[in-house]
């Protein structure tokens, strides 16, 4: 068994995103450990737990069946209802880092941490094995190394595609504005420009459909000790890419 630290922002983190991993990592006998600003329990985006305001689309932009149920059994466990502050994480000994993703703007100081933006670098020096998805991998693209580099320099990686945040905002810009979009620059663009090559960056098959425990048949980098994924539909396969760089067990 391993202990992998989740940090979360106080709102506004995909449920599925958190929720499949902690469940698929749970079910292998490892240990997560969650921490939020505040230390206190953190809360996923409403609109993707219960698709309110996504009209006609909420079935395909909310949390399918399996993102909510692994949501609504992370919120019941003892980890998430007490975790960490963010400034205790120094004080925590953790062997892994998983860095879940979301787009509302609650992520922003998730995703503008200097002290996370710390821990990664800290955790990538360190060679421990670290998963991100989704918006994730836009806090490792910040983080940087002693020379002033993303530590995400010289390594291959996924992230949101662009074509995938543009089509989600562009199909509910008019009655949700930029919901979609946290950040003028897309996640791709970002997290692309940290790379030591264009060419680093892999966009993985076109899908529309998620994953599930039966078919975990997402898309996942994986390069070295470092493990990256594109949105909630890989996020089986990401856990159990995760799982695979660490000790013990690697199926349910």
């Amino acid at each position: 068994m391993v202990t992998i630290l989740m940090p979360l922002p106080s709102r506004d983190f995909d449920p599925s995103e958190a929720g499949i991993p902690w469940r698929v990592l749970s079910g292998l006998g490892h240990r997560i450990v969650v921490a939020t600003p505040d230390g206190e329990p953190g809360v996923a985006d409403p609109r993707m737990v219960t698709g309110a305001g996504l009209g006609l689309l909420a079935p395909v932009l909310k949390a399918d069946r399996n993102g909510r149920s692994a949501y609504d059994a992370m919120i019941a466990s003892p980890e998430f209802r007490q975790p960490l502050r963010w400034e205790d994480i120094g004080e925590t000994q953790f062997d892994a880092l998983l860095l879940p993703g979301g787009h509302a703007k609650g992520m922003r100081p998730y995703l503008e941490s200097p002290l996370l933006q710390g821990v990664v670098a800290a955790c990538f020096a360190a060679g421990k094995p670290i998963g991100a998805i989704c918006h994730g991998t836009v806090l490792a693209a910040r983080s940087r190394t002693a020379d002033g580099r993303s530590v995400l320099h010289g390594r291959r990686t996924t992230a949101l595609l662009r074509s995938q945040e543009m089509l989600a905002f562009t199909l509910t810009r008019l009655w949700l504005g930029d919901y979609y979009r946290t950040y003028p620059q897309t996640v791709e663009d970002e997290v692309t420009a940290a790379l030591a090559r264009k060419a680093d960056f892999e966009p993985g098959p076109t899908s529309f459909t998620r994953d599930t425990p039966d078919r975990p048949n997402g898309f996942a980098v994986i390069d070295g000790n470092y493990v990256s994924a594109r949105w909630p539909g890989d996020a089986h396969c990401f856990s159990l890419a995760l799982a695979g760089l660490l000790p013990g067990p690697t199926a349910p």
